[in-house]
């Protein structure tokens, strides 16, 4: 009997072991979900007069593509250990988490990561599952955060815009003639083809006078 009241005093002494609990998660640009970056943030507490186990670790996982993860840890509303890890997947040491259960201990989870385009329903942002020493899941300690997918990619459209002032378009303008040109050179013309006529006349009948016998008469 003495044997077994020291075993369960040693077991009532103990701290006993819970795992974290979400308090709060946000998400920007916000819910539902479209393709693209998208920022998380979730808030987790061990529960009050417990200590989380230093031989068990967190693992968390994401559907976000490309993901940085930062883990803070707070105790007594001040930051303590951090973490930083990047991929679908994190782990966290329980020996960051492990604590004294008179303390108030807590985590904030930040996840940056790309809602990928093909992603349809609901997009699992983060599964928080707790490991024990064997490396098996403890039984009632998985935290699942989803959320739904609008489906639609929000994308930036650039249209060019027209010019306002049309290209400016350059002709030879026509040359005008005044009529007192034309007619000058109308006279002209006619002054050149009549010198020409008069002068075929002259050479016309000088060969007449070449080809004609002269006759001299005498008495």
């Amino acid at each position: 009997m003495i044997v077994y009241g020291c075993a369960l005093l040693l077991f009532l002494a103990l701290p006993a072991a819970a795992s974290p609990v979400l308090t709060s998660d946000s998400f920007n640009p916000g819910s539902p979900l479209v393709a693209g970056q998208q920022h998380v943030v979730a808030s987790y507490v061990i529960p009050s007069g417990t200590t989380f186990p230093r031989n068990h670790e967190l693992q968390m996982q994401t559907d976000l593509v490309d993901a940085q993860w930062t883990i803070q840890v707070i105790v007594d509303g001040n930051n303590a250990a951090r973490q930083t890890a990047s991929g679908s997947a994190a782990f966290v040491n329980g020996g960051i988490l492990s604590y004294p259960a008179n303390h108030d201990v807590g985590f904030t989870v930040t996840i940056d990561g790309i809602v990928p385009a093909s992603a349809t329903g609901t997009v699992t942002v983060l599964q928080l599952v707790e490991i024990d020493n064997t490396g098996n899941s403890v039984p009632g300690s998985q935290s699942v955060i989803t959320q739904p997918v609008s489906g639609a990619s929000i994308t930036s459209v650039q249209t060019a815009v027209p010019s306002l002032t049309p290209p400016l378009v350059t002709t030879t303008p026509p040359v005008m003639k005044s009529p007192g040109s034309a007619a000058g050179i109308g006279i002209t013309g006619c002054c050149l083809a009549g010198l020409v006529w008069m002068r075929r006349r002259q050479q016309s009948f000088l060969n007449q006078r070449k080809e004609t016998p002269f006759f001299v008469m005498r008495t």
